[in-house]
């Protein structure tokens, strides 16, 4: 059971981490963005810490207030949250 919660984690922080590089090169040529409603969902979804390493990895996004303080505050949460359940589970 603990194998799995972590590995959904780790996958959705990929996909994260990976959407935000797929929004900067869409925003680079001009082309249909990812609404910022479905990268919330997806860092709501347990994917804010991917999302915010690819925020600052791709620098997307990082003049938005609500990412740049935001992503990385729902990633600690979600990270404690991840470990509680880990502890309860052991």
């Amino acid at each position: 059971m603990i194998k799995s919660i972590f590995l959904i984690y780790l996958i959705v922080n990929f996909a994260g981490f990976f959407l935000m590089k797929l929004d900067k090169e869409k925003a680079k040529r001009k082309q249909y963005r990812i609404s910022e409603k479905n990268l919330w969902l997806v860092a709501f979804l347990s994917g804010a810490a991917g999302m915010a390493l690819g925020m600052n990895t791709f620098r997307h996004k990082t003049k938005h207030l609500q990412f740049k303080i935001g992503l990385p505050v729902l990633a600690l949460l979600e990270a404690g949250l991840i470990l509680y359940l880990i502890i309860q589970l052991s």
